[in-house]
């Protein structure tokens, strides 16, 4: 990029989210990306206020907006941590506008993704339940480690997220899963193991189980745990600050500027 191109503009959609503060305070002190928008729900009491005036701090020069088409009408990006609802919108504005759309959104059905895919054959999806470098060395681990090892070794997902996650199992977690799924060469939606309650029987050989935990603050833990007859193997990943979730987003936005219309992961984007 020459010196007089101008640096990729990112537009932040639920600025006053705690992802979406921590996306607005890292794009604005960035020397790789500007600041161009900052999207809100109609009704916001932030729409029409500076985003920076609103998060407390000094003005960085971008109001506040719940008008998305306008605000991705001046982006070369659109980072999206949102609604499944809301992430399915701005998929089909972002592409409008041929803007690269970078999804953490979680809580995702197969009708999201399928309009999504509808999205993504006119400008650049990129999405992942875990935007971190370790995350997603994670996923890459636990389908080696699942294709070496067969249905005798029972798998178990472990997450923990803070009190105010919505939805569980988490993206990662389900990340994970769908991972140890490839590994084995089986569908994750026909050996899925969750919600255990009850009376619930015997384990049933080959599923992938999931436990979800929600306390506190925490940011994030995930833990896959092979366990076989007198042993166990397990991965963990722990997040301190999800910060590394922003920078990851804010790496995506900007490795897809020169892609093809398309749906990428963070494998992707980490070269992985």
């Amino acid at each position: 990029m020459s010196d007089d191109t101008p640096l990729p503009g990112i537009v932040i959609t639920g600025a006053s989210g705690r992802m979406g503060q921590m996306l607005v305070k890292l794009v604005a002190s960035s020397d790789k990306a500007r600041l161009v928008g900052a999207v809100e729900r109609a009704g916001h009491p932030w729409v029409g206020q500076d985003i920076g005036t609103a998060m407390g701090g000094a003005e960085l020069g971008v109001k506040v907006t719940d008008d998305a088409l306008e605000a991705f009408a001046n982006a070369q990006a659109v980072i999206d941590f949102t609604s499944p609802s809301a992430s399915v919108e701005f998929a089909a504005l972002a592409a409008q506008a041929r803007a690269v759309h970078v999804i953490g959104t979680t809580g995702l059905e197969a009708e999201h993704l399928e309009k999504f895919g509808a999205a993504a054959r006119h400008a650049v999806i990129i999405r992942a339940g875990n935007m971190s470098l370790g995350v997603n060395l994670l996923t890459q681990l636990t389908r080696r480690v699942a294709a070496a090892l067969d249905a005798d070794w029972d798998i178990e997902i472990v997450e923990a997220h803070h009190r105010m996650k919505v939805d569980a199992p988490s993206g990662t977690a389900l990340m994970l899963g769908e991972a140890a799924a490839e590994g084995r060469g089986v569908d994750l939606a026909g050996h899925r193991d969750s919600g255990r309650d009850g009376m619930t029987g015997a384990r049933k050989r080959g599923d992938i189980g999931f436990s979800a935990i929600r306390g506190g603050d925490i940011v994030g833990e995930h833990d896959v745990i092979f366990a076989a007859e007198g042993e166990r193997v397990i991965l963990r990943h722990i997040a301190t600050d999800r910060a590394i979730f922003a920078r990851g987003a804010i790496r995506a936005a900007l490795w897809g500027q020169d892609k093809k219309p398309g749906e990428y992961d963070m494998i992707d984007v980490l070269g992985l």
